[in-house]
């Protein structure tokens, strides 16, 4: 995954009928793997250049709207700054920010391997201080492998986050697989959660319009034998130059 709050999901559903003005807190290191996956990858955005994602998110009372523009300036380190405007249905919106730093180890190569660390920090900046996630920090560990000439990528990750209403290190997980359907086609499935809760699994496609520059996508996703108000779908799409600087 990206490492993913999923102690907001338990939070949210808690605190919501209570507290109206508690929005939904689903803001997690999602935001940063590339879309659409919560799963993070082995891989950065191209050496001298910058990339735009950007996405919706739909549940049955509540929806976000996502922007993280990401950087890597110098090769093999990347910087990820964005935001969201979170809504539940009849109440007014929650703006968030978040920030990670990512870098790699070993670079994913075809029919090779490849792993990384990356680390970041979520704020929900017009929420009081205190049980609501503001300053959530988390650190996990992507790894990659290709298959039969990328026709299969497998995504891991492994890490710890510090949850600040629980104040609790919860360990996040992720598998994730990418799956060659077409030339500009992928198929997308994963599995992610923590060590508390019930896992959530999804299930999309990536189609690169234009590819290496870009690309749009869908997904479907739940909790297993979870409340169908954490069922979403969302879309996306994600602006890959080739070189800015």
């Amino acid at each position: 995954m990206s490492v993913i709050c999923l102690s907001c999901f338990r939070y949210v559903m808690r605190t919501m009928k209570k507290t109206p003005l508690i929005l939904l807190l689903l803001i997690a290191q999602e935001a940063f793997a590339a879309r659409p996956f919560v799963t993070d990858d082995a891989r950065l955005t191209t050496a001298g250049s910058c990339q735009v994602e950007a996405w919706t998110r739909v549940y049955q009372h509540s929806h976000e709207i996502w922007a993280l523009p990401a950087c890597n300036p110098w090769g093999n380190f990347e910087l990820t700054f964005g935001g969201s405007l979170a809504k539940v249905d009849g109440q007014s919106s929650t703006l968030d920010s978040a920030f990670q730093a990512k870098t790699l180890f070993r670079e994913l190569k075809t029919n090779d391997w490849g792993i990384g660390i990356a680390i970041g920090k979520i704020s929900h900046s017009d929420l009081n201080p205190g049980p609501n996630q503001y300053g959530n920090t988390y650190g996990y560990i992507p790894a990659s492998l290709s298959l039969w000439d990328d026709k299969v990528i497998l995504h891991s990750n492994i890490g710890l986050l510090h949850d600040k209403e629980s104040k609790r290190n919860n360990m996040t997980w992720g598998l994730g697989s990418e799956i060659k359907l077409k030339p500009n086609l992928l198929g997308i499935t994963e599995i992610y959660g923590d060590d508390k809760s019930n896992p959530y699994v999804q299930v999309g496609f990536r189609y690169s319009v234009i590819p290496n520059l870009f690309q749009v996508d869908s997904t479907y996703g739940q909790q297993i034998n979870g409340d169908s108000e954490l069922k979403w779908i969302s879309f996306g799409v994600r602006y890959t130059p080739d070189k800015l600087f």
